[in-house]
């Protein structure tokens, strides 16, 4: 691997993760931690969220941790609450929590399912995004970086519609929320990652459908957590001051656009 890349503008900033606590998420907070940001890292459950504070902290980063559910407003609202009361205002938002546990076919997809994806993906960007609006508003300043993915942009490996609808809307957010939030200071943009080695990866994915997506990246191999957290260190730096409404594809060359 390449050694971390370094945006001094990023030290001190307050930056709060959702689907923090593994995969490109939790590269993400390592990242951002060699940054000299201070980090909350939100996810479902408590065992893995001490893990990944406790493994910041060890590392000398400033680190809060905070269990809940991206999909359920109570919850985002009281990671806002956390938040400023024990960091600070809010500079940075990466609303990373989502996936999907099952490739099924359009026709046996139950309306349970369908929420659920969808609100896993797509409702919980928004409910993330919305309880810090008013003080980036108010301050005039803000980076966030959605995550979409490139079963949004490419149909190379047909994944189950729910997911490929939630995160093709997460790329929409993302557009509407750059043109509201620019005039007030806040930049917007996404990274759409193809197929990432990852725990949810490794319990969904079958050997063949790694193959396929290895032998379909022109770059030779599938991606890996930091591939993506690079991506997102830097759209969330000032080095990407003049971007926004962009959705990079973190995606070895599969999607071409």
């Amino acid at each position: 691997m390449s050694a971390a890349a370094i945006y001094p503008d990023l030290a001190g900033k307050i930056a709060v993760i959702t689907g923090g606590s593994a995969g490109i998420g939790a590269a993400t907070a390592r990242l951002l931690a060699v940054n000299g940001a201070r980090i909350a890292i939100s996810a479902r459950r408590e065992g893995p969220v001490a893990a990944i504070v406790d493994e910041l902290r060890s590392s000398g980063a400033e680190a809060i941790g905070c269990t809940g559910d991206a999909s359920s407003s109570a919850d985002m609202e009281r990671l806002q609450r956390t938040v400023e009361d024990e960091l600070g205002p809010a500079d940075i938002l990466v609303p990373f929590a989502g996936g999907f546990r099952a490739y099924t076919p359009i026709q046996a997809i139950t309306e349970e399912e369908w929420r659920k994806v969808v609100d896993d993906n797509l409702t919980s960007t928004f409910l993330m995004v919305k309880p810090f609006l008013s003080g980036m508003i108010e301050r005039r300043r803000g980076a966030i970086v959605t995550m979409a993915s490139n079963s949004a942009r490419t149909l190379d490996i047909p994944l189950t519609a729910s997911y490929a609808s939630s995160k093709g809307g997460v790329v929409v957010f993302t557009r509407h929320a750059a043109k509201e939030l620019g005039p007030h200071g806040i930049r917007v943009n996404c990274i759409a990652p193809a197929t990432t080695l990852s725990e949810r990866v490794d319990a969904v994915m079958t050997d063949e459908v790694r193959r396929q997506a290895t032998e379909l990246a022109p770059l030779g191999r599938i991606g890996r957590p930091e591939d993506s957290a690079n991506a997102t260190v830097f759209l969330a730096s000032e080095a990407a001051s003049w971007l926004t409404g962009v959705t990079l594809d973190v995606a070895g060359g599969r999607v071409m656009l």
